[in-house]
């Protein structure tokens, strides 16, 4: 097992910067997932990591190592790919050992990995099939093994779920992390999916425009997101965002747009004081919203209209009006509500987000 460091690292196509000067430090044994939406350099990077792509700049180390220079073959990593990437005319079982023949390992020691590995992963019964006889998720699975085999310092997974049905996406979450504890390898791990990253990684580092947004545990950055970009990107629904302006009344802080006038408590108030007169972004979870019993006011609720109900089983997400602008609620599966009736919502004060309207980094 090794840490992997990354210092500095870039990538240049000709006129397009991919990566730029990423430096992140994945420790021994750790998960660490790297998300972002397409285009933001996340695989570029695991491809640096991994040598199937030149570096412009920068370094990777893996251990002590500087492996900028080495061919994939040397580093002691093992890739699994979105696609698989199975010899369709071998067995599992060949598939899965495959590798260890081209490195001269002993039968002996082939036969005894390859079984380990597919008892790890409940494919015993496999082993004499093709790839082609096999469901898309025993394929991932034996695609796992050939990794597993190998026992490598680092494990690198390029959104190796994504050509999966929803259903068995969650079925081989679970088994990546149950096989993660039972190893004990250091892992990178990359997708777009923020449900993934969340419920995968140790940390997670989310990419935009090949620049590292933010570091940290999945609940770090659910709940004090670095900017808007990862306050929106992390969380399911996405977070509710809407441009108000920051006033002082009466010696108390206000957000106030068309839709809604809101009264700070001091705490908060005293973060935007600085801000009176510009226009900042605020930031609601649909969690976070509850509907006021009775339409009841107070100075941190404000009207809205129902336009869309998405009843989901758990819960009911309301899409409403407020203003010009709109917000997803969540709310209890149980409430009674219906299109174009009128509501009033409440914020949790504790739970508000709120950033600078240039930059966009969270106040």
């Amino acid at each position: 097992m090794a840490r992997v460091l990354i210092r500095n690292l870039n990538k240049k196509y000709d006129e397009v910067h991919a990566v730029k000067g990423v430096n992140l430090e994945i420790r021994d044994r750790e998960f660490v997932v790297l998300v972002g939406p397409s285009g933001c350099g996340k695989t570029t990077t695991l491809r640096m990591v991994a040598g199937l792509e030149s570096i412009t700049s920068g370094d990777v180390l893996i251990g002590d190592t500087v492996v900028n220079d080495l061919p994939p073959m040397d580093r002691d990593i093992a890739m699994v790919f979105q696609n698989y990437a199975l010899y369709p005319h071998m067995s599992v079982y060949d598939n899965m050992a495959f590798g260890l023949k081209m490195r001269k390992f002993a039968r002996p020691e082939i036969e005894r990995r390859v079984r380990e590995a597919a008892d790890i992963l409940g494919i015993e019964d496999y082993l004499k099939r093709k790839p082609r006889q096999l469901s898309g998720g025993q394929r991932q699975r034996v695609a796992l093994g050939r990794a597993i085999v190998r026992h490598p310092q680092v494990f690198l997974f390029d959104e190796p779920l994504s050509n999966l049905d929803a259903k068995l996406r969650v079925q081989m979450r679970v088994e990546l992390k149950k096989l993660h504890d039972r190893l004990g390898t250091t892992a990178v791990y990359v997708t777009h999916d923020q449900v993934e990253a969340m419920t995968l990684g140790d940390r997670v580092v989310v990419m935009k425009d090949g620049l590292v947004q933010q570091v940290g545990e999945p609940l770090e950055l659910y709940n004090r997101p670095a900017n808007r970009f990862v306050a929106g990107f992390i969380g399911s629904p996405a977070m509710n965002f809407a441009k108000v302006s920051v006033a002082e009344e009466n010696g108390a802080i206000c957000a106030v747009n068309e839709g809604m006038r809101l009264t700070l408590p001091p705490l908060l108030g005293a973060r935007l004081r600085a801000h009176v007169g510009q226009e900042v972004t605020l930031g609601i979870r649909p969690e976070d919203l509850s509907v006021v019993p009775g339409g009841e006011s107070d100075g941190l609720s404000f009207p809205a209209v129902v336009e869309v109900i998405e009843r989901l089983g758990s819960q009911i997400l309301l899409d409403v009006k407020v203003g010009s602008g709109a917000m997803v609620v969540a709310v209890e599966p149980t409430m009674q509500t219906k299109v174009r009736e009128q509501l009033r919502l409440a914020l949790d004060a504790q739970r508000l987000h709120f950033f600078d309207g240039r930059s966009e980094t969270a106040i």
